[in-house]
């Protein structure tokens, strides 16, 4: 393996530019001054990490690969499939434009927020569990982490200022596309969004999905092959919201980000990568972070296109 803190420190000074998502008001008090790294390498089956990989933050939209692969665990890959497009958008990933200037009777895709909530939605009790018990059992799982859990003041924030999801969630439920409570959905979809993760959780969501859908660290089966393949592919054409396929040419790793300053990448059959630095672009995604994972790419020959 290469020297991660090298990398790190050649990409710190990035933490600088851009700012941390404000428009939350718990996630506007983290610290932009943050860059970690933590690489699972399959081949070897051994973790690397960095300074600052420990560190905890909101998972935010990362959940939304989480939840569609729970989602299509319960549900079946078809039924998810039919309610939930896979084009990509050029719109925000909160827009509802999509919907109405297209007229679809689907959201394009579930790493939009329209798609996300219409993912959540679909998550049904089961065994007593409420949706998000389920959710947060299955993160906990497949990210090998016994620690992660809801963080109730970003919970809290997210619901406060959630209005904009609020609107999308009752035009899905106005046109019959979400056949539930609006209300409950909407609580699971920003408790989700509230979990608190690691660069080292991601790393291991990312070396499960690299892998196959098999856990590395005990060679169990916890998704399908056909899952694990799907969001995968979604990542690498919508994981980074308007700037995915800027980064897909230019990493080709397949990529979610969120904009609690997480990013998650699996590189099929080698690594799963999780990063943290909380200071983003414009679209979302994590400034020093996205610097880090190019030059760590060239530096492995991560792009699975060459």
């Amino acid at each position: 393996m290469i020297d991660l803190e090298k990398l790190r420190d050649s990409n710190f000074s990035l933490t600088k530019n851009g700012h941390v998502a404000s428009y939350i008001p718990a996630l506007a008090r983290v610290s932009a001054d943050q860059l970690g790294i933590a690489v699972y390498d399959l081949k070897n089956n051994k973790l690397y990490k960095t300074e600052q990989s420990d560190i905890r933050f909101a998972i935010e939209s990362i959940s939304k690969v989480i939840t569609l692969l729970y989602a299509i665990k319960q549900r079946g890959f078809d039924e998810v499939n039919n309610r939930v497009s896979t084009r990509q958008t050029g719109f925000a990933f909160n827009s509802i434009l999509n919907l109405e200037i297209e007229h679809e009777n689907k959201p394009l895709n579930p790493f939009v927020n329209a798609g996300a909530i219409m993912t959540t939605s679909l998550i049904k009790p089961q065994d007593e569990l409420t949706p998000f018990e389920q959710i947060l059992a299955f993160a906990q799982e497949i990210c090998h982490d016994p620690d992660l859990s809801l963080d109730e003041e970003i919970f809290y924030s997210e619901d406060e200022t959630g209005d904009i999801d609020r609107s999308l969630a009752y035009y899905l439920k106005a046109h019959k596309m979400i056949q539930d409570n609006v209300t409950d959905s909407l609580r699971t979809y920003f408790k989700q969004c509230s979990m608190k993760v690691t660069a080292v959780s991601l790393a291991n969501l990312g070396a499960v999905l690299a892998n196959d859908g098999v856990k590395p660290w005990d060679n169990e089966r916890i998704i399908s092959s056909r899952a694990a393949t799907f969001t995968k592919s979604l990542m690498m054409t919508t994981g980074l919201y308007n700037e995915s396929g800027v980064y897909s040419a230019r990493i080709g790793v397949p990529t979610k980000s969120g904009v609690g300053g997480g990013l998650m990448s699996a590189v099929p059959n080698k690594y799963g990568i999780g990063i943290f630095s909380p200071s983003l672009d414009k679209d979302g995604n994590s400034v020093a972070g996205l610097g880090l994972l190019t030059d760590l790419s060239d530096a492995l020959k991560l792009d699975i296109f060459k």
